[in-house]
């Protein structure tokens, strides 16, 4: 089971941020199509016996070092969408796998040195009465999204529910070595979702086959205290 808060103090953060306005879209797939997706190192996560794989737009604001108060002028923020799926190293530890990110901010591109899969694209994130709305489409190629969501109720997290949205890790792999992003941020604040709109090719396009079943879906009004760790290569 994974902890509901974070699993560990993030002490010297790179980055601070805010992560506003997410909604989660999980889909069950069968887990030997994600772990043929997966580097060597990991072992896809399952859940009821199967594999979960995640779209989360979000945004990103107030993004700055460590050390830089939030309250400081011209702080950027910007949409930022990721195709993730949740695996385990073989000592247990367990984390996110981005099958793909797509960002608006031209800055965050500098995070493929450690192999994170940016991929620069237009986003938009909107409201419009009691509606959420993002789209997105990569600058380069066909790929794309929409989705439109009802916030709802908020929820007592599930244990399927904090399985699905609660980790305080990434995994990335660069220059034949995995390695490792440490996260620490309050619990997430959960709603049910409905959801009016949902056209995406993210999933085709990362090499997935069609899901197992319908998406269970969440919504957040987002965390204000992230912190992201230096990211750091792993060795046997």
């Amino acid at each position: 089971m994974v902890a509901y808060g974070a699993e560990q103090r993030v002490r010297v953060p790179a980055v601070r941020a805010r992560w506003r306005r997410q909604t989660f879209v999980h889909w069950p797939f069968p887990p030997e199509a994600v772990q043929a997706l997966l580097p060597r190192e990991l072992v896809v996560d399952e859940y009821d016996g199967v594999a979960w794989v995640g779209l989360t737009p979000f945004v990103m604001a107030d993004v700055r070092p460590a050390g830089v108060p939030a309250t400081v002028p011209g702080l950027p923020s910007f949409a930022e969408t990721n195709l993730r799926t949740y695996v385990r190293r073989e000592d247990g530890r367990d984390g996110i796998w981005f099958l793909s990110i797509d960002v608006a901010c031209p800055l965050m591109l500098a995070a493929r040195a450690v192999g994170a899969p940016y991929t620069l694209g237009a986003l938009r994130v909107g409201t419009d009465g009691d509606t959420v709305s993002y789209a997105g489409s990569r600058t380069a190629g066909k790929v794309s999204y929409r989705l439109t969501v009802r916030p709802g109720d908020p929820v007592q997290p599930s244990e399927r529910d904090v399985w699905l949205t609660s980790r305080w890790r990434a995994y990335t792999r660069r220059l034949g070595r995995l390695w490792e992003t440490p996260v620490e941020h309050e619990p997430w604040p959960l709603t049910g979702a409905a959801v009016d709109v949902l056209e995406e090719t993210l999933t085709a396009a990362a090499g997935l086959p069609a899901p197992l079943d319908e998406p269970v879906v969440h919504y957040s009004p987002g965390v204000e205290h992230v912190r992201l760790g230096p990211s750091r290569p792993l060795f046997p």
